[in-house]
């Protein structure tokens, strides 16, 4: 049944007479207050921003915004208070979870762009939403202000969906871009992605796959019905990655990106969050600096792609203000769930059959590559094909090998044989090619 969002048709109405809908705010950074700006500058709108939360306060108050709105640091004064929607832009899972369980109860919807709740607790928070007949909307929490959980939920509803592949972090998108086209060090590009604002202080979460998974958590249950814990899909690090890398990538007709992928298949829910190789002739190729890109495929309506600016203040802002106003129109079931396939909790594995990538650093000596062919053979492994840069060091001398299709799992036991030979500078990095 639909949510029991009452309007308040005694506040005098907009301009062409329509009840005003009340928004409190959680959170003045870049994204509130670029949400703020919008229901502040909109004409003939029937929005109305009523209260903003945020920790300090008198520092953060601006003059742009009308007199009558309400500043506190209290959560009790934005349950108090006559919103009806409650927009959540301040991150983090504590003390957020508490205070969006504690906005449901207080029969109030709530729109968030926090990716890491809706990751975590999403199942629990959807089934309290609809419990107190209200609605919970989070469309901002995947690329911003690219529209694919509404796509998804909406748009391609009548198809079967079986496989989401993306890339779902700018950072690291931005980073490896950078690696690509000037030549740099990882290291490099992470210092000027952090200098522009691209990259956190700490940029572990992007860095190491931990943003995307979350991402990625939430439109496997979107779009492929399947509840899944966020740390039960495996997240690699770009960090490893190198130019040398790309150079290589590029005589293979590929380039790296750090792809996110679900896919469903007889039974087992195959995902990962990793650097791969893509073909140049791939969307996903094509996608530079800080966009997302979400390919989803279907068994009726084959392959759909979303793509545009992820990140940022105005794009996020606008995708939090649609979710209101999908609140408002209330054109679907609370939460998009009636009428939808039952939600699964299939085996989750990341071992996808595959071509693979295996760059090696390795002391010169004769032999290295039958030994190398002996342990990939021995697990019935078959190589596709071998490079090595001429004029190398002897004792930093750069091999690739890459290997037809076969289980990232054999993969991955070879390599712990093969790591440990003595003539290995480093530990080989394994990416798959797509």
């Amino acid at each position: 049944m639909p949510g029991t969002l009452k309007l308040d048709s005694t506040a005098g109405g907009n301009a062409n007479g329509a009840p005003i809908c009340k928004v409190a705010l959680l959170g003045f950074g870049t994204v509130g207050s670029s949400v703020a700006k919008i229901l502040v500058e909109r004409r003939n709108t029937h929005l109305r921003l009523t209260h903003i939360l945020n920790r300090n306060v008198a520092r953060k108050k601006v003059d742009w915004l009308p007199a009558d709105v309400v500043w506190t640091e209290n959560i009790d004064d934005i349950l108090a208070s006559g919103a009806d929607i409650v927009v959540e832009v301040m991150g983090g899972l504590q003390p957020t979870e508490d205070w969006i369980r504690r906005v449901l109860t207080s029969h109030k919807s709530v729109v968030t762009a926090n990716k890491q709740l809706i990751a975590h607790c999403g199942p629990e928070l959807i089934a309290l939403a609809q419990q107190m007949q209200q609605q919970i909307e989070f469309g901002a929490s995947v690329a911003g202000g690219v529209p694919v959980i509404s796509g998804l939920h909406q748009g391609l509803a009548g198809d079967e969906l079986f496989k989401i592949y993306g890339i779902l972090n700018g950072t690291c998108n931005y980073i490896l871009s950078q690696i690509e086209a000037n030549g740099v060090p990882f290291a490099t590009a992470l210092r000027e992605a952090q200098k522009l604002g691209f990259a956190e202080a700490d940029p572990t979460d992007d860095i190491d796959g931990l943003d995307a998974r979350a991402k990625l958590t939430i439109l496997a249950r979107v779009a492929l019905h399947c509840d899944l814990p966020a740390t039960s899909i495996v997240a690699r690090s770009i960090a490893p990655i190198d130019a040398v890398d790309f150079e290589n990538a590029s005589q293979l007709g590929c380039t790296i990106r750090q792809i996110s992928r679900a896919e469903l298949k007889s039974g087992k829910l195959f995902a990962a969050v990793e650097p791969a190789l893509v073909e140049l002739n791939s969307p996903l190729a094509r996608v530079e600096g800080s966009q997302n890109l979400v390919m989803a495929t279907g068994l009726y309506g084959g392959e759909t792609v979303f793509g545009g600016h992820g990140a940022g203040g105005h794009p996020t802002a606008v995708a939090v203000v649609s979710d209101i106003l999908a609140i408002i129109r209330a054109e679907h079931a609370p939460n998009g769930e009636a009428g939808r396939p039952r939600h699964q909790s299939p085996t989750i594995t990341s071992d996808f059959v595959t071509k693979h990538y295996l760059r090696f650093l390795v002391k010169d000596r004769p032999g290295i590559i039958a030994s190398l062919a002996s342990i990939l053979a021995k697990s019935e492994i078959n190589i596709l094909s071998v490079l090595q840069k001429p004029n190398s060091s002897k004792s930093h001398l750069p091999l690739l090998i890459t290997l037809e299709e076969c289980p990232t799992s054999l993969v991955e036991q070879a390599l712990k044989q093969i790591n440990i030979l003595d003539f290995m500078v480093q530990p080989c990095l394994h990416l798959p090619i797509l």
